[in-house]
């Protein structure tokens, strides 16, 4: 367990904030991997919630870029107040995200977070060609890091919004139309994250299409 400060906190979208944390001496992780965090005072020490490292490995920081729910009281409530020089606590990492070889990465809403460092990685490695991301948002205010998946992907980053008509966007959901529009090989390995009930619905459709089981890698 470590104990680790805030180096600083900004909202990127509306209801989505990046922190920025010490790194403590020593500690590594890998692409992929998240952490068991709370948040340091008496009150919410304990209480433990999963969140993806969206940084490198090499930087000498740690970033979370977190889903603010301020509808409900908790720690993601708590963290929308909280800033530089406010204290949290990591822990050991582990695996929600295994990456496996290029393949097409879906996503609804905050599930895009475990696929940021795995992306960044691939990019940064010269690795990117052959990935590509489908990402599933209310609208055009829910968009996080856009310049950055598009610098990264090109034509391969997919943005698709639910509930508004914008020019250059997809108003509709991730169906089996839009996956065979989309997708030209179903035997590559798809990345999903996101609801129980979108992770489950994406499964069926993509195995329907001729996806195989063990080309299909999961987080919720």
């Amino acid at each position: 367990m470590h104990i680790v400060k805030i180096l600083k906190a900004e909202y990127i979208s509306h209801d989505v904030k990046r922190f920025v944390v010490e790194k403590p001496v020593g500690y590594t992780f890998i692409p992929g991997q998240a952490n068991e965090v709370s948040i340091n005072t008496p009150d919410l020490k304990d209480e433990k919630r999963p969140f993806t490292f969206t940084s490198l490995n090499e930087w000498d920081y740690l970033e979370f870029i977190i889903k603010i729910y301020r509808d409900h009281p908790g720690v993601t409530h708590a963290l929308g107040q909280f800033n530089a020089g406010d204290e949290l606590i990591i822990r050991e990492p582990w695996v929600p995200i295994q990456y496996n070889s290029a393949g097409v990465f879906i996503a609804d809403g905050a599930g895009v977070t475990p696929f940021i460092a795995v992306l960044r990685d691939r990019h940064k490695r010269g690795q990117i060609p052959g990935n590509s991301l489908i990402f599933l948002v209310k609208g055009s205010d829910d968009v996080i890091l856009e310049n950055e998946f598009r610098a990264m992907l090109g034509d391969d980053f997919h943005t698709i919004f639910t509930r508004e008509n914008v020019m250059g966007y997809r108003e509709r959901q991730i169906d089996k139309p839009y996956l065979l529009e989309t997708v030209k090989d179903f035997s590559q390995h798809f990345y999903i994250c996101g609801p129980d009930k979108f992770v489950t619905d994406i499964t069926v459709i993509l195995k329907e299409l001729g996806a195989e089981s063990d080309s299909l890698v999961f987080d919720r």
